[in-house]
């Protein structure tokens, strides 16, 4: 999304950090350019109808099929902010947990268009191949549609392997004493 520097220069949108929660990164020695009355107005008015979310940024749908609750969700995101983030914005509640990337709560499966996740380190290289992706640092480069997974099922299909027995049964007593509830 371009943005109106200090002094009326204006920051291309390519050279905005894509990211939700990180703020506009400049380029040294970048040659800024004056914007024009009419860049102004224009930047101005896509402002007060998209708020930060600017035209200039591609927008994209995004369907997410909710197993767990039963709901489908319909919504638009642009292209450089997180889904899960989009989505909460939007009053829309999506399973998510650490919001970094490192778990599966928030993971779906693709079943069409196109998810980019380079922060997705909760989800192996594998998964990703499969069409699995994290809400949470994934971005839509297309008009997309996922579904929901179980976070169980996702860590069995990538570390179940590693278990000779099988899934491991949960233990409430021993989750009690870890967390202090008895």
């Amino acid at each position: 999304m371009a943005r109106i520097l200090q002094g009326g220069f204006l920051l291309p949108a390519c050279l905005v950090t894509p990211s939700h929660r990180l703020s506009s990164q400049i380029i040294p020695n970048l040659n800024l350019v004056k914007a024009s009355a009419a860049q102004k107005e224009d930047i101005q008015r896509d402002s007060a109808v998209f708020g930060t979310k600017e035209c200039l940024v591609p927008h994209h749908k995004v369907t997410v099929h909710d197993r767990q609750r039963g709901v489908r969700h319909e919504f638009v995101v642009p292209e450089d902010q997180y889904i899960l983030h989009t989505a909460e914005d939007q009053s829309i509640t999506l399973p998510f947990s650490c919001r970094h990337g490192c778990c599966t709560a928030c993971a779906v499966r693709v079943k069409s268009g196109q998810l980019y996740q380079p922060e997705a380190l909760g989800i192996s290289a594998e998964l990703k191949e499969k069409g699995y992706g994290l809400l949470c640092v994934g971005f839509a480069l297309s008009d997309i549609e996922v579904e929901t997974q179980d976070e169980d099922e996702v860590y069995w299909l990538q570390f179940g392997q590693y278990f000779a027995r099988g899934p491991v049964d949960r233990d409430d007593y021993a989750l009690e004493l870890a967390t202090g509830e008895e």
